[in-house]
């Protein structure tokens, strides 16, 4: 019985914990919260936090994510989807990094995605 205690104490903890906690001290870079910000000045690594719509899905990973009046190129891995339909007109909040290469257009590779009620 003990056993069982622990692991649900344990799951309850790892539940409960904050997703992507990050540093918040000295020298510590908030997240961009703006589609245009990121297509105006694009920085490799850039933490964002967007919500939007994913508008099309253009390969098995890759999706074109709009904030309603911009769009960009969006990678998420299908491990990061929730467990539900999510269409065109779904609103979503996605949390991930910018990826910008050498002569490439920028593009977000999400870790998080949460459907906005």
């Amino acid at each position: 019985m003990r056993t069982k205690h622990a692991i649900f104490m344990m799951l309850a903890a790892a539940v409960a914990a904050p997703a992507l906690a990050q540093y918040v001290g000295p020298g510590a870079q908030p997240a961009v919260t703006s589609l245009k910000a990121v297509l105006d000045r694009p920085v490799d690594d850039q933490r964002v936090v967007l919500r939007g719509t994913l508008v099309k899905q253009v390969s098995s990973d890759k999706y074109i994510f709009s904030d309603g009046a911009q769009e960009i190129r969006v990678e998420i891995d299908r491990d990061v989807f929730p467990a539900r339909h999510i269409g065109p007109t779904t609103r979503v909040e996605i949390v991930g990094e910018v990826e910008k290469d050498f002569m490439t257009s920028p593009e977000i590779d999400v870790d998080t995605l949460r459907v906005i009620d």
